[in-house]
């Protein structure tokens, strides 16, 4: 008996090891593909993180080409596939214990994508030029392309945030590629200050919340004399540096607060009494508005540039404030504070705002939207068409920009899981 059980077990692990191969094989015979590297995992059979080769302008090869980052978490080739369209850098998906909701819950394998001119998937000359919308799609377009040959079944397209506008772009110029696209909390902004949110912070939660939250920034402002000087001694030991006054600084950090605040869902029970010590006070506002997101030669410069060429952004309400600021107005903060140096040139075009707006318009494609109710950014929506079978938006009662399927009413969860199961059984 303990001979046939060694047999078995000595079969299982020669099965394992030439199915590893197997997986590994079909990467090497890809072409564009380089780089293969194995990486360890708590929840899949086989990881790994490979480059692919992309064209820096898929319409003009003489402009080069990059190497993306993509990380390949398998489960089976008889599996449906969810590609992760992330809009920032995709250093994360490199960690052993990540999986993405989708593929948690309908076992599925993953291709994770890191986006271009972020962390590893950056050219070596940085033309801002070839940062579009467009040519993230063309990237997207030929990540699928390639891996479709190793997963044969029905692709899924998802994305959080930036992540979700990028699913957006993708389905809007590849519509065929992906069988389902599920966006998590993405905008769909038509201006650098687009405009919106400002008027949804206006109506968020109660007005009592409302009402705590604005006595705490105007109680800040108040306090002037004694923030700035706690303000500049914390940016100094956290060596960060601006392209305006400290005294500007502080502005700004008061005016995101009521927009990070209601953006992750603080509870403001939170938030100190107006009588609280300076320290309580300026604590609470670091933690809720750090001044790092205003801080110059940060690694968010990428996103900025596509704030201000395409996916818009949002202004701040200065109104409240207006005998308590240093500044006169906010207008034009992203491209004086926060825009590289070297793309202070950029011009937004509402081009890529009527590109998604008319292809949801005109189509009904099985695309399932995730927003937050009390989410800032659920302000500038993907708009809702009436007579749509496919095309659905769950919003997350109270949810905040960390609204998922899984914190989703169990109603609802159950709807969107029974939703997805028939579309991959179709």
């Amino acid at each position: 008996m303990r001979r046939i059980l060694s047999i078995l077990f000595l079969f299982f692990i020669w099965s394992v090891t030439c199915w590893s191969q197997e997986l590994k094989e079909k990467l090497e015979s890809l072409s564009g593909i380089s780089q293969i590297e194995t990486l360890n995992s708590a929840d899949f059979s086989e990881k790994y993180l490979v480059r692919i080769s992309q064209a820096i302008d898929p319409k003009d090869p003489s402009a080069g080409t990059f190497t993306q980052r993509v990380v390949v978490c398998h489960v089976g080739f008889d599996r449906p596939t969810v590609i992760v369209t992330e809009g920032y850098g995709g250093a994360y998906a490199q960690s052993s214990h990540y999986r993405d909701e989708l593929s948690k819950l309908f076992n599925t394998n993953i291709i994770h994508v890191e986006h271009r001119y972020f962390l590893e998937s950056t050219p070596e000359a940085l033309n801002w030029d070839y940062l579009t919308a467009e040519n993230s799609a063309y990237d997207l377009h030929h990540v699928t392309t390639t891996f479709k040959q190793v997963y044969p079944e029905k692709w899924i397209s998802t994305g959080i945030s930036k992540g979700g506008q990028t699913v957006m772009i993708y389905r809007s110029f590849f519509p065929d590629d992906v069988d389902i696209s599920v966006p998590y909390v993405a905008p769909l902004c038509w201006g650098v200050e687009d405009g919106r949110h400002e008027v949804f912070l206006k109506k968020v939660g109660t007005k009592s919340e409302r009402k705590q939250i604005l006595n705490f920034q105007k109680e800040v402002l108040k306090r002037r004399n004694t923030m700035v000087p706690m303000l500049e001694s914390f940016c100094k030991e956290k060596e960060l540096t601006f392209r305006v006054p400290i005294e500007e600084v502080l502005d700004y950090c008061v005016l995101e607060y009521d927009f990070a605040f209601w953006q992750w869902g603080s509870n403001v029970n939170t938030i100190p009494s107006i009588k609280a010590e300076d320290k309580e006070l300026f604590d609470h506002l670091m933690k809720i508005s750090g001044p790092d997101y205003f801080a110059d030669e940060q690694p968010l410069g990428s996103f900025f540039v596509q704030a201000a060429r395409e996916l818009g952004y949002y202004g701040y309400n200065t109104k409240p404030f207006k005998k308590l600021l240093s500044i006169n107005g906010s207008d034009g903060y992203l491209t004086r504070i926060m825009l590289p140096e070297s793309a202070k040139n950029t011009k937004f075009n509402q081009s890529l705002y009527y590109k998604i707006y008319n292809y949801l318009k005109y189509n009904d494609p099985k695309m399932l939207f995730i927003y937050g109710e009390i989410d800032p950014w659920s302000a500038p929506m993907a708009p809702r068409f009436k007579g749509r079978k496919n095309t659905q938006f769950y919003i997350q009662p109270r949810g905040s920009h960390s609204s998922r399927i899984s914190n989703m009413p169990d109603e609802t969860k159950d709807k969107i899981i029974v939703q997805i199961t028939a579309w991959l059984e179709e």
